[in-house]
């Protein structure tokens, strides 16, 4: 009988072992005494217990219009305690650039420019053209107006977002639509409406705001040092949090809990002065780029704005910004860094900054932080206003019980699988590296899940045990391929057929990948964690576990028909 190469010294075999060890480390099984089983693995609410919570997202979206001279009114008066006359206004006329355009007004009482800045109309300029005659001119826009209005009008953040249909106005409150029209007909507007009739208000927010609520939501819960806390998008306006082990009042606690957001400035060595908290930013904006580089925009209150000026004139960072930086802090962790520039230092001298960018450099990995940096500087607030809608609470014993059921559950099918086999086939050289390379993709899976902490619940099992039905079924067809009409092919015959298997087998595992792509992007819920661990075990079983099947049935088939046909010659 000539030699052959040893199975310990294929490739494919070596990498599956290999991948087979690693996953059992990662998982790192083991027993406590008075605590059972332990391992590396993250359950979820389903398996572990806990409590969910479900909110909403308070919010409007509407397309308005108004007059603007009526809307500067409106916010200028009370300001200044004195009627306003506008004599000059070009916004929205034809030919004039968003640049350009401005509006003029004048006033018998005195006015400061810090006064009117603070209403965030636009850039604004005080001229003083006679002892009881002030003039004002504020380089905006409409849109600027309108949402500077309905700001005020909600104390709270409006977004407009521009659409093929116009700008809508995000106002990241509740605002009902009888509210908006009450608020517009002041200023001589309305709310648009669409082109069958109906008013383009609806209650709720845009999907951007919906996905930076659940990030901030989860970048917070992450830094608190807590287990991995699905944080789940439901429809448009929900979201779903589920926590794992922890009671129902604690987890409203910690999700009603703002993150401590810190500025503090550098003053001698590592030494740092504290600034202000995050409930001095007053509103941040969506990152920008120009001047060659990646921004993160944000606005201080009064109260903010001038502690800024003042330590800064107080420890040198006006006079030497290279050598005091501005340091951010999340939950005591450093997430930000930078000096002064020189035109804000020299600023600073002068008057309070109100609005600040937060540099990060100028390729896609400064977009990213620049991304991130907006996520923590909301991490003391929300964008919008959360109303808890629903909660519920899954006991730990029940949580258990759906542990040890799914435990059966995936045994059985294992069981009734390796029967099916059996009953087919009649051969225990098929049966055994069938049913092993079945358990031994359960255990890749189960370490790749502790690998990335991905939390195991009711939803990722079912994907698992989908993952072993599509496992057997290409074994099957690996095995029907090999056995050429009941018994081992030539080699040449054998890798024909074996490419064969192979090429319905890809096939069949791009089909699975693609058709769970839109749950895992689109992200509905627990059907997501359903379709990562079918994807995940459908690429183990492709690429690690069905390659090396193929190889070991193979020798084992020629072991067995070579000792056969010894066997036969014997007698």
């Amino acid at each position: 009988m000539s030699d052959k190469k040893s199975l310990f010294k294929n490739v494919r075999v070596i990498i599956f072992i290999l991948a087979l060890l690693a996953s059992i480390v990662l998982i790192h099984p083991g027993y406590t005494p008075g605590e059972g089983i332990t391992t590396n693995l993250n359950y979820g609410l389903d398996l572990e217990g806990g409590s969910w919570l479900q909110i909403k997202l308070e919010g409007a979206l509407v397309q308005v219009d108004a007059d603007p001279g009526m809307i500067v009114s409106q916010m200028v008066e009370p300001v200044i305690g004195a009627p306003i006359q506008i004599t000059d206004s070009n916004l929205g006329v034809g030919g004039v650039s968003q640049s350009e355009s401005s509006i003029t007004f004048t006033t018998s009482a005195p006015v400061s420019t810090s006064q009117l800045e603070l209403l965030e109309l636009g850039t604004v300029s005080v001229d003083k053209l006679s002892q009881n005659t002030t003039q004002v001119t504020i380089a905006t826009t409409k849109e600027a107006l309108i949402k500077a209005y309905l700001a005020q009008a909600f104390d709270a953040e409006v977004l407009p977002i521009r659409t093929e249909d116009g700008v809508v106005y995000e106002i990241r409150a509740e605002a009902s639509e009888e509210e908006v029209e009450t608020l517009m007909e002041k200023v001589g507007g309305t709310i648009l409406r669409n082109e069958d009739g109906t008013l383009t208000y609806r209650e709720g927010v845009s999907t951007d705001t919906r996905d930076l609520t659940r990030d901030i939501l989860n970048d917070k819960l992450n830094s608190l040092g807590l287990k991995d806390i699905p944080v789940r998008t439901v429809g448009e306006d929900y979201i779903l949090i589920d926590f794992a082990g922890i009671d129902l009042a604690t987890a409203k606690d910690i999700a009603e809990k703002p993150g401590k957001f810190e500025i503090r400035i550098q003053t001698t060595g590592n030494e740092t002065q504290h600034i202000l908290y995050g409930d001095s930013v007053e509103s941040v904006g969506i990152p920008t780029y120009h001047d060659n580089q990646w921004h993160a925009p944000f606005t201080l209150s009064e109260e903010g704005a001038r502690a800024l000026q003042k330590i800064a004139i107080e420890t040198g960072a006006t006079d030497n910004p290279d050598a005091h930086y501005l340091n951010m802090y999340l939950d005591e962790n450093k997430i930000y860094g930078a000096p002064l520039s020189y035109s804000a230092a020299a600023r600073l001298k002068e008057t309070p900054i109100y609005s600040w960018e937060a540099s990060t450099g100028t390729d896609e990995e400064a977009r990213a932080e620049a991304e991130q940096l907006q996520i923590h500087l909301r991490a003391g607030a929300l964008p919008v206003n959360v109303v808890l809608v629903g909660s519920g609470h899954v006991d730990a014993s029940l949580g258990e019980q759906f542990k040890s059921e799914a435990v059966i559950a995936g045994l059985l099918s294992l069981i009734a699988v390796a029967a099916v086999v059996f009953r087919r086939y009649r051969r225990p050289e098929i049966l055994v590296p069938m049913v092993g390379t079945s358990i031994s993709e359960v255990i890749m899976i189960l370490g790749v899940a502790a690998a990335i902490g991905w939390q195991m619940d009711l939803a990722a099992i079912a994907g698992i045990i989908a993952a072993i039905g599509t496992g057997i079924d290409h074994l099957v067809i690996i095995t029907d391929e090999v056995l050429y009409e009941g018994k081992l092919p030539p080699t040449k015959v054998f890798l024909s057929r074996i490419g064969k298997a192979f090429a319905i087998i890809f096939g069949a595992a791009a089909t699975t990948i693609i058709a769970m792509s839109p749950l895992v992007v689109m992200g509905f819920g627990a059907l997501k964690g359903f379709a990562i661990t079918t994807i995940i075990g459908v690429f183990i079983g492709v690429v690690i576990a069905r390659p090396v099947y193929g190889v070991v049935i193979k020798e084992l088939l020629e072991t067995n028909e070579n000792g056969a046909q010894a066997g036969d010659f014997a007698e």
